[in-house]
């Protein structure tokens, strides 16, 4: 009898390790109440035994994959319409897996620093709280991790955007998924994936640092850093080892001894979130390749000061992305920085953001971008501004003429196009004048009107001396005409050219504000 319950032990232990063994796992970004990018195939990926089949279902879209050596499997579901009616994604080996309560829509990647990373509960928005029972709207939030490899860690699932989850969403992505599914009925999934307080760097690939050969002695310092701390690593291992030794022996013999501090691990700069890579290692390789219909961006606060290195630096991003993604060039949509700190009164600018405020505007160069101008909703006294209604809205713009049909709907402010002189005036022609050129002002979140009888401010005009003073700008028809007595010869003209260039107020009269611009390369 003893023997006979040996064996079945044996033979139960045995099932239980090939159960085990067999277990098909998905990744963790793929969780109950997801959304599915629509007309795209969509990857699923996760682990199986080597060899095992598996079968992913969605309604009557499947796919099939082959686990390899190390068990990884991937399989593409086709490209399959919009549907807001929740459906169960089935994954099936030899055992099985369901996600519940999945749709198929647009899936858009929120990313970039705090102001990305700002709540709705942040925004003064109890209202819109209260009224956000949007069941076709979801959210993934990610957590900070910073990592020296690419990981495939995703903690959080997705949720459902009601008055109960509503202001943990993105305020950014909540506000644009809003105006999107105004006009678009289509499920919307908004990945938010974003670290206050970083810089750009951190969340470049690898590939796509070396596209940028300006940029490639970054990734070169940070092997060095690395080969660095991998020494100091071995000599404090000694160090502790040496610590532990003589631990030992002293609470042997005097157990109640106080003993000296143990000696201090040095910090890698894999696991630092200020170095490059490490963020799309930790938080955006998980997503990878995710399929997604576009990326938001809203950063640069950190890397403030930059001028066309920071322009450098976004084409690496962006197009790094674009080919780690492997969905060819995806729209990208991002936020030039607004006002900050006290109003600079020296006409020639130029101080601080003022810099990256134009790399940002040499970035809509890179194909399918788009840049929500925000100088009219800024705060001097806050980093973060509370109007992320305005911020949302004005990206979805960009999406919904670019990627929703929506052709003839203006987008931008005004955008600086070219300059001639004449005479002592310079002519200032624009792109996406829309309706014609205004002199706006805007309360809150209401569209900004014309300010009929006022001035534009903020223009500044110099001559070949390099000496700025302040200028008048006249609107004439969809062009301006800027001039200054004290400027008789001029060569060059900017506008909102410094931190917090207050009271600047030119628009257009679809109540976009124009982007801050210089002529000048000085």
């Amino acid at each position: 009898m003893k023997t006979k319950r040996i064996a079945v032990c044996l033979a139960l232990a045995g099932l239980l390790a090939v159960s085990a063994r067999a277990e098909v796992k998905v990744s963790n970004l793929f969780s109950d109440n997801m959304v599915l990018q629509r007309e795209k195939p969509a990857p699923v990926w996760g682990t199986a035994d080597p060899g095992e089949k598996v079968t992913v279902q969605i309604g009557k879209s499947k796919a099939t994959a082959t686990a390899d050596a190390q068990g990884k499997w991937m399989a593409k579901l086709p490209a399959t319409k919009a549907n807001s009616t929740p459906r169960d994604l089935t994954i099936s080996g030899k055992n099985a897996l369901t996600i519940r309560n999945v749709l198929v829509g647009d899936v858009w990647l929120c990313s970039g620093q705090s102001n990305m990373e700002m709540k709705v509960n942040g925004c003064n928005a109890r209202a819109d709280i209260e009224a956000a029972d949007y069941p076709t709207l979801r959210q993934i939030k990610f957590d900070h991790v910073a990592t020296g490899k690419p990981t495939q860690n995703v903690v959080r699932g997705w949720e459902v955007c009601t008055p109960r989850t509503a202001g943990g969403f993105t305020a950014v992505g909540f506000y644009f998924a809003n105006r999107i599914q105004k006009d678009v009925k289509v499920p919307i999934g908004l990945i938010n994936d974003n670290w206050g307080g970083t810089r750009i760097e951190p969340w470049i690939p690898p590939c796509g640092f070396e596209m940028e050969p300006s940029l490639t002695g970054m990734l070169s310092d940070l092997n060095k850093r690395e080969r660095e701390y991998r020494d100091s690593l071995l000599k404090s291992l000694d160090e502790m080892q040496k610590w532990l030794d003589e631990a030992r022996k002293t609470l042997a013999a005097l157990p109640n001894a106080d003993l000296p501090n143990p000696p201090e691990m040095p910090g890698s700069p894999m696991t630092d979130a200020g170095s490059p890579t490490t963020l799309f290692n930790g938080m955006i390789a998980p997503v990878v390749p995710f399929a997604i219909k576009g990326a938001l961006w809203y950063q640069g606060e950190s890397n403030g000061g930059e001028g066309d290195e920071y322009f450098v630096k976004m084409r690496a991003l962006i197009n790094g992305w674009r080919k780690v993604f492997e969905q060819g060039e995806f729209p990208f949509y991002f936020v030039q920085l607004t006002i900050l700190e006290r109003p600079n009164d020296n006409p020639e600018g130029g101080n601080d953001w003022a810099r990256l405020r134009m790399a940002q505007t040499k970035s809509l160069e890179i194909p399918k971008t788009g840049m929500a101008v925000i100088m009219d909703i800024g705060e001097a006294r806050d980093i973060h501004p509370k109007n992320k209604f305005d911020v949302g809205n004005r990206l979805a713009l960009w999406a919904l003429r670019n990627d929703y049909g929506r052709k003839n709907l203006v987008c931008s402010g005004p955008l600086y196009k070219d300059m001639k002189v004449e005479g002592n005036k310079i002519r200032i022609l624009f792109d996406s004048v829309g309706g014609g050129l205004m002199v706006g002002k805007k309360d809150g979140r209401n569209p900004a009107v014309e300010d009929k009888g006022a001035k534009l401010k903020r223009f500044a005009i110099a001559g070949e001396d390099k000496k700025w003073a302040w200028a008048d700008a006249a609107i004439d028809g969809n062009t301006l005409v800027v001039s200054s007595p004290q400027v008789p010869n001029p060569v060059a003209v900017r506008y909102a050219f410094s931190k917090n260039p207050e009271g600047c107020n030119l628009y257009n009269k679809e109540g976009l504000p124009a982007s801050p611009f210089r002529t000048d390369s000085w």
